[in-house]
């Protein structure tokens, strides 16, 4: 279909890879977004080899070979520093076809911008009805202006507001039963090789450095905690010296070179699988149809993954936007309800759910075998859509 306008809903990742997806295929293209200003939730991203792909398919490539991090090794380390195994990642490259980039989320959201334009994007404009007809939909904001395309994209997040409109029901985000610590370090200032992405584990809690651009590391903490918790940024650097005392020595250190003020504390919630991503000319699309937990690095790559097949669907057929929109939503529906269920079973192995799975996890990392970890990393990579 040709001379489409498409109204995103969201200018996340999702919402704006999207925008650079349907505005290279020619559509008009109009991102709203409540916040005003962008500031991106989590201070990295783990981006994998099939987000990558998509990016590279949008002739990004070059882009994130600058800002993306060299991610050659990966080790499992207990919580007293004892190496569980050690994977060099070039096989997984070569089996694929493409390194993954871990990337500050600041840097790829600005990448993002600049490519969709920022002329495309307005702020401060909160999303508060949208109607459907049969030749278009309208969406309405809270400042009384409205706005009218061929198709929406709800990319508005796991507390989309969209989303009820689409699925008919509530839908509301399900706590994962652990809090997310994250920001960024110097390399330099930390002790461990500048290409390995190293992760502790130990009494069902977490601690890792993964390398992104510019000499730094992503770095982020995992413990299980009741909902409702709350500490200053102030207060965050000793909250972490307390949760983790004991832990191997480059943990103290990563704690006590952070920037408290600077590090993002996050209750985890992720969707129960949804019945449908559709309605009409309506689609959900990233965290607004299927959050996950960050436990498998997935959650950008998937709605990465969504805007590359939204956008194939819309200019490969010509029956009606709402078959474009059902083709889709049968492409992803699946993959991603699989993907939100696996992080949701790692998570609660990581997090001592039970405490004697996780033990038990903790005993297999040392007998697992480098090939074992390649190949479903691979499987998990190679099921989008440029496999």
């Amino acid at each position: 279909m040709y001379d489409l306008k498409a109204i995103i809903i969201g200018g996340g990742i999702g919402g704006l890879t999207t925008g650079i997806a349907l505005k290279q295929a020619g559509y008009e293209i109009e991102i709203y977004d409540r916040v005003r200003e962008f500031r991106p939730a989590g201070a990295g991203i783990s981006l994998w080899s099939n987000g990558i792909k998509v990016l590279n398919s949008l002739g990004l490539a070059e882009e994130m070979i600058k800002i993306g991090g060299r991610m050659n090794r990966m080790e499992y380390r207990s919580h007293q520093d004892t190496l569980f195994n050690a994977i060099d990642l070039h096989p997984l490259i070569a089996q694929v076809g493409q390194r993954p980039y871990p990337v500050s989320r600041t840097e790829l959201q600005a990448l993002l911008l600049q490519t969709v334009g920022e002329e495309n994007v307005t702020l401060n404009c909160n999303c508060v009805s949208v109607a459907e007809d049969e030749n278009g939909v309208t969406a309405s904001f809270e400042d009384g202006r409205t706005t009218r395309g061929d198709l929406l994209i709800a990319a508005d997040g796991i507390h989309s507001m969209i989303r009820p409109l689409v699925t008919g029901e509530s839908s509301e985000p399900r706590y994962a039963g652990y809090v997310n610590w994250n920001g960024i370090v110097e390399a330099e200032a930390q002790e461990i090789d500048p290409d390995c992405w190293v992760i502790y584990v130990g009494e069902g809690k977490r601690a890792s450095l993964m390398p992104i651009g510019g000499e730094r590391f992503y770095f982020f903490f995992g413990c299980p905690m009741e909902k409702g918790t709350g500490v200053t940024p102030e207060n965050r650097q000793q909250e972490l010296a307390d949760i983790f005392r004991g832990w191997a020595n480059p943990v103290q250190t990563l704690i006590q070179t952070l920037n408290p003020l600077a590090t993002n504390r996050l209750e985890i919630h992720d969707l129960n699988p949804l019945k449908t991503l559709v309605k009409g000319r309506i689609a959900l699309l990233g965290d607004a149809g299927h959050a996950t937990t960050p436990t498998l690095g997935q959650g950008g790559c998937q709605a990465m993954e969504d805007a590359a097949v939204l956008c194939r669907y819309l200019i490969t057929t010509n029956i009606s936007v709402a078959d474009a929109l059902k083709r889709y939503e049968v492409a992803r529906k699946t993959r991603t309800a699989e993907l939100v269920l696996k992080a949701r079973k790692r998570t609660d192995t990581i997090y001592g759910k039970d405490m004697m799975v996780t033990r038990n996890w903790y005993d297999s990392l040392s007998q697992e075998s480098a090939s074992d970890v390649i190949n479903a990393l691979a499987k998990v990579i190679l099921g989008g859509p440029f496999n």
